[in-house]
């Protein structure tokens, strides 16, 4: 037995034989891992393709998100997620799949989806060790931005003094050839609506002169088709158009166009959009432009403002055009001097902040009043408050949201520009 331990010629057979099984192991190891790495690898390029698609764009659980109107899980069939993990999609078959989570939640103006997954993976060599199976796992997460949903309520100043010249050359054009220098064009018709054929209203158009009114009209008929090119789905923006009425009659807020997605159909009856008539040029017909009242019932017909990420939850926006000069019957609460009960005074912004206290955004666009120095009624009443019309528009708007534009200056470019300003604005989702 003593010479037997001593005998060393048969130690690498016996190392060997000892041996084997731990070497190849270890080798079948790492075989098995590098197999099983690469199935997580095929694997994880599933779950990212899954978790994609859940927030595609016109995926069902985006278009859940969108009429959704507070956060909340939206609901995604697992089988659905199962499928991106078959083993003719994944392309191999030598894995199968333990579990499969998936989570979709819209959280303010996101869509936030998750999948996770679990398989187990057979072994080879590895199997000498007792081992015939390797496990792996992985998880894909992917957000979506959902759009910003708004509704637009335009509110078009189209009272008399809308009808005044667009241009300094067009104001020029009427007051020379009007025996009393007169830069309006009034539309005047008799008490049961036929039109003064003489009224400066039709000289205007004989002469060929662009009135206020006529520049809004066909900028709130261009806005639609701006509007249109930049919605990503077809309910992202409504319309509705509203102007201080149309006859001096019956001045009231005017629904001109109702809230609507069908865009095309505003354009055509917005571009109709004309001044306000009226039975005379006396100043008992005058107080026509009544912004306290207007905005107090436009407030009460666009129902409660949402925050934006969702269809059911539109913000909601006011989109003002004016030349800011209020002329109305307020015998005792005028902000300025009133004559026998009628006041014309810069816009009362008291009327603005209700609206914006309530969650309204409101978006002004002020064209500028025009000084009219040769003008009697101009030097009397609204020379003195001049200056103080622009600052009160703006103090009228939701920060950021002002923008004026001059006589020489395009209000279709410029009511582009305020609605882009508008839609791209930061705004809370909770």
């Amino acid at each position: 037995m003593r010479n037997f331990w001593k005998e060393t010629s048969g130690n690498f057979g016996i190392l060997t034989a000892l041996l084997i099984v731990p070497v190849f192991g270890a080798a079948g190891v790492a075989l098995d891992l590098s197999q099983a790495l690469s199935v997580k690898e095929d694997l994880q390029q599933a779950a990212d393709a899954a978790v994609l698609s859940s927030v595609a764009k016109m995926s069902p659980q985006v278009i859940a998100a969108r009429k959704m109107s507070g956060d909340g899980t939206i609901e995604l069939p697992k089988d659905e997620a199962e499928e991106f993990f078959k083993n003719d999609s994944v392309g191999r078959d030598d894995f199968e799949i333990e579990s499969v989570a998936v989570t979709v939640e819209k959280i303010g103006n996101s869509v936030q989806a998750a999948v996770s997954f679990k398989a187990t993976v057979k072994t080879t060599l590895t199997r000498v060790l007792g081992k015939d199976f390797v496990t792996v796992g992985g998880k894909a997460t992917a957000v979506y931005q959902t759009e910003a949903y708004s509704d637009f309520y335009l509110l078009l100043d189209n009272t008399p003094s809308m009808g005044v010249g667009a241009t300094p050359a067009d104001v020029k054009l009427m007051m020379d050839n009007t025996k009393d220098q007169c830069a309006f064009a009034c539309h005047v018709v008799s008490k049961d609506g036929v039109d003064d054929t003489n009224s400066y209203y039709h000289l205007a158009k004989k002469l060929g002169v662009t009135t206020r009114i006529n520049v809004v009209a066909q900028a709130t008929a261009s806005l639609m088709d701006t509007a249109t090119n930049m919605r990503t789905v077809t309910d992202q923006y409504r319309m509705a158009v509203y102007t201080f009425g149309e006859k001096s009659q019956d001045p009231k807020l005017l629904e001109v166009v109702p809230l609507t997605t069908n865009l095309a159909m505003a354009k055509k009856k917005a571009a109709t959009i004309d001044l306000m008539s009226a039975t005379s040029k006396k100043s008992d017909e005058s107080k026509l432009t009544d912004f306290d009242n207007t905005l107090t019932e436009l407030g009460n017909q666009m129902g409660l403002p949402g925050n934006g990420t969702s269809s059911s939850s539109p913000n909601k926006v006011v989109f003002f055009v004016s030349d800011g000069v209020g002329d109305s019957h307020k015998p005792s609460t005028c902000t300025k001097k009133s004559n026998g009960g009628r006041c014309q005074e810069p816009i009362d912004t008291r009327f603005c902040t209700a609206l914006k206290d309530k969650g309204y955004k409101i978006a002004v666009l002020y064209t500028t009043y025009l000084p009219l120095p040769h003008d009697d009624w101009y030097n009397t009443w609204i020379s003195p408050f001049q200056s103080q019309i622009s600052t009160r528009m703006q103090e009228c708007a939701t920060p950021g949201l002002f923008f004026e534009v001059s006589p020489t200056q395009g209000i279709s470019e410029a009511m582009t520009a305020l609605f882009k300003r508008i839609i791209t604005s930061p705004r809370l989702t909770s």
